[in-house]
């Protein structure tokens, strides 16, 4: 009868340690960003306002977290209704047809101390590409409520060309009017699953 309970513990206790803690992205406390040059002398800063994201992972570290995050083109701002409204249409994203980006983590590794490599599958469009994201951890904490939330900061490149949002004209000295290179940053707080 012992070796019985003692078995159960053991079950029981191995349970426990590979248990998947659910995480869901807080987006009143999260921002994704991106940032593309413009006329090549400066750059533009835009955001979507709506995106949501479900991490597991069973080890506190997140060093196997397995993530999805989606994102609403439509929510598209960069302070700027005819920008916005020309970035949703066919010369750009396409909301109506593709109406969503999605980022599918395929594995994250850590790098050094804080420091992570996130790869995934990247869909925007109609086409899926792999990328590779620099991520920080900034800890975990319970907040005055007695939640327990997590922060990290994703940033990366991508080449926006590669998911054929290819609009383009030329200035008179033949520079880009929007530059090919899109830099994404998301800051994201999430919160644990009760």
């Amino acid at each position: 009868m012992k070796k019985i309970i003692l078995m159960l513990v053991a079950i029981l206790a191995a349970g426990q340690i590979n248990a998947q803690s659910l995480w869901a992205v807080d987006n009143t406390h999260s921002q994704v960003l991106f940032t593309v040059s413009h006329l090549v002398i400066s750059e533009v800063t835009g955001s979507f306002k709506a995106f949501s994201g479900n991490i597991t992972s069973s080890k506190p570290d997140f060093s196997d977290a397995k993530i999805d995050f989606t994102i609403d083109v439509n929510s598209i701002n960069t302070d700027n209704e005819m920008r916005d409204n020309h970035l949703k249409g066919d010369d750009f994203f396409n909301a109506g047809k593709y109406p969503k980006m999605v980022f599918k983590g395929t594995s994250m590794k850590k790098v050094s101390g804080n420091k992570y490599e996130l790869i995934g599958e990247l869909t925007i469009r109609d086409v899926t590409k792999p990328v590779t994201l620099d991520v920080t951890y900034a800890g975990t904490v319970k907040d005055p409520w007695g939640n327990t939330k997590a922060g990290f900061k994703i940033k990366g490149k991508i080449n926006r060309f590669d998911y054929n949002l290819k609009w383009n004209t030329l200035t008179e000295a033949g520079g880009a009017v929007v530059g090919e290179e899109v830099e994404l940053t998301c800051n994201l707080e999430l919160a644990a699953g009760k």
